[in-house]
């Protein structure tokens, strides 16, 4: 199903933040804003809430901290106990010291490629997708913001010329 937005082009930083602290004072819900670059207290500036991908972070370098531990384990301790230097691998905790670089390789290997994973899918980023960026002007030196259409184009178009845009134009955005 195919709805109407209105695209507002901006192309300073400064009055594209003006502009979006004025739409959402008029109680207005912006769909995305398309940035260059990005634009330091956008996310709060638009009321988005923070990100939780820290939360998964940590989880997945605990996963990490637990592969690790339990593959040391039963590598050095269980399955081929090996007698280096004189020094016999009786039980773990004798030779943690020596499994400490394993364990922190191992917990930042897991929560740096996790968390790319988690990203990706997140974002619903994948190979071959088609771009979502309405205008290519926004990857260079112009900033857009998109507002759906509820039968108040002309207000819409008003209150957007008022806040500085160099540009408005109306489109089709089909909904996936």
């Amino acid at each position: 199903m195919a709805s109407k937005v209105i695209h507002a082009f901006y192309d300073d930083d400064d009055v594209l933040m003006l502009a979006v602290k004025k739409v959402k004072a008029a109680k207005l819900h912006i769909e995305e804003v398309y940035c260059p670059f990005p634009v330091h207290g956008l996310d709060k500036a638009m009321g988005l809430a923070p990100t939780r991908l820290a939360i998964t972070a940590f989880l997945y370098g605990l996963v990490g901290l637990t592969v690790a531990t339990l593959m040391m384990n039963y590598i050095m301790i269980e399955d081929w106990p090996q007698d280096i230097g004189g020094k016999p691998s009786f039980s773990y905790l004798e030779n943690l010291p020596a499994f400490v670089p394993i364990m922190f390789e191992l917990t930042v290997f897991f929560a740096a490629h996790l968390m790319v994973i988690t990203f990706y899918l997140r974002s619903r980023l994948w190979p071959f997708k088609e771009a979502e960026n309405p205008d290519v002007r926004t990857t260079d030196d112009h900033f857009l913001m998109e507002i759906e259409i509820h039968d108040n184009e002309q207000e819409l178009r008003d209150l957007l010329m008022n806040t500085g845009a160099v540009e408005i134009n109306i489109s089709e955005k089909n909904s996936h």
